[in-house]
């Protein structure tokens, strides 16, 4: 790599701070660098293939009282001058900022794990041939998806002499097959490339697709359920963005009531941004670490950055985030996990007849087997949020719904439209069940995933057809 670092870069941006705005302008500085690659497909085959490689600085600068902040990708001495002149301009048509906490002092960054040097640099043919395997296990089958590997440098730095440096690596798969306008999915997020299995991941998606054949029309209503990985994640992201949310909380609009029994006490929730290759350090340069938010039931905590911490006289648990005077601190590497709830049920024969394939995997198979009557439920989508206070959250299901009964995935099912309180569906007495094995699941924010075990409720409120 030639040309400066980016812990130089962001020693620049920094020093040019106090030589255009003073001695007393307070300033925090990223730099990034990262290195992205897509392989695409769709109709079964490969039809585009793009990566690119950037650098990108975001300054975030409190003077005279006031505090904005800028970006820009320009890291020539004229752009990180201008980067610096238009936000110092910014700051000065800013209103005051009393709630302005400071920067984070000098400290050591936690321990991150290593990065896999071979999904970092990876080969646009070592990408194809997931694709080309996913293809091929899904036997005949129309399929469409991504392959896509990661890579970042960051480099953090402030004018009360703190500074960080990390970097990350990941990978992950995402596809459907399809037959006859029915869609099975499979998708994976990992840190190694060599992890993603292609052949599998296509052989979950097309099985499903031909489960999905000729589905049955149920009425509204509530129904006992059981959540595969991908329906969980959804789960779990709306769960960290609006209930363990410190500034959701502070203005009274997250559910959460740390010390209180709110969920089932199977249930355990613990933000892990080192479970993985992760930057070491949020958007503050604060250090991350493991943040457990429920513990067998009981809600532990809430996220906070150093705005949130500063309000409520807590310390800031290392999940700042760019933007997060709006959006507010948010875990983005959660886990669930628990303790079986009651004995485990006999895995028996878990699919039958035109729904073979439904299952694909031993923990939704010992969840399905407990079931009397219920759903199967891939993956919830489309999802809103009604009521931020109660998680009250409307979606649809989709990529495959099947009913259960007497322990047996008997029959397609039509998508459905739910509403539904999270925290509610997961409360005291409402889990049945979670898987011993959490898969983590790809996000669209840059190094987010949802560690999610297939997971059997009580009850969900579906409240009609897809359409309807």
């Amino acid at each position: 790599m030639s040309g400066p670092t980016e812990l130089e870069l962001a020693g620049q941006v920094i020093e040019l701070v106090r030589r255009l705005g003073g001695p007393a302008a307070q300033a925090e500085a990223v730099v990034t660098r990262a290195d992205l690659a897509l392989t695409r497909f769709a109709n079964s085959a490969i039809h585009q293939n793009v990566a690119e490689s950037t650098v990108g600085v975001r300054l975030r600068l409190h003077v005279d009282g006031r505090t904005a902040a800028g970006s820009g990708s320009v890291v020539t001495a004229d752009g990180l001058r201008a980067l610096v002149e238009r936000t110092l301009a910014a700051a000065r048509l800013c209103p005051p900022d009393p709630g302005w906490p400071g920067l984070a002092p000098p400290a050591p960054a936690p321990d991150a794990p290593g990065v896999d040097e071979a999904t970092a640099y990876a080969e646009p043919d070592q990408r194809a041939d997931r694709v080309g395997a996913f293809v091929a296990a899904a036997g005949g089958l129309t399929t469409a998806g991504y392959c896509r590997t990661a890579h970042r440098s960051s480099a953090f730095a402030n004018s009360a002499g703190h500074t960080a440096h990390g970097r990350s690596a990941e990978a992950a798969m995402d596809g459907i097959a399809r037959l006859d306008g029915a869609d099975g999915v499979a998708r994976r997020y990992t840190d190694q490339l060599s992890d993603l299995d292609g052949a599998e991941l296509g052989a979950q998606a097309a099985a499903k697709a031909q489960a999905a054949a000729d589905p049955l029309e149920l009425p509204p209503g509530r129904y006992e359920v059981v959540f595969e990985p991908a329906a969980v994640a959804d789960l779990l992201q709306n769960l960290s963005w609006y209930g363990f949310n410190g500034k959701r909380y502070a203005e009274r609009q997250s559910f959460a009531e740390p010390g209180a029994a709110q969920f089932d006490s199977t249930v355990t929730l613990v933000d892990d941004p080192l479970g993985s290759s992760g930057l070491p350090f949020d958007a503050e340069g604060t250090g991350r670490r493991a943040l457990t938010l429920v513990e067998a039931g009981t809600t532990r905590a809430v996220t906070h950055d150093r705005r949130t911490a500063a309000e409520a006289g807590a310390e800031s648990t290392g999940h700042a985030v760019a933007g997060g005077a709006t959006w507010g601190p948010m875990a983005r590497n959660l886990r669930l996990s628990g303790a079986q709830a009651g004995p485990a049920s006999p895995v028996g024969r878990s699919t039958t007849g035109a729904a073979a394939g439904a299952v694909v995997d031993a923990d939704t198979a010992a969840l399905v087997a407990g079931v009397r009557r219920g759903l199967l439920v891939s993956d919830l989508w489309y999802t809103r949020v009604l009521d931020p206070k109660s998680l009250v959250v409307t979606g649809l299901t989709r990529n495959g719904v099947w009913l259960i009964e007497d322990g047996t995935v008997v029959r397609a099912v039509r998508d459905l439209r739910f509403t539904e309180s999270y925290p509610r569906a997961l409360g005291p007495g409402a889990v049945l069940g979670l898987g011993a094995r959490a898969v983590r699941q790809p996000d669209r924010v840059d190094g987010a995933w949802w560690a999610a075990p297939s997971l059997r409720l009580a009850s969900w409120h579906f409240t009609g057809g897809a359409s309807g």
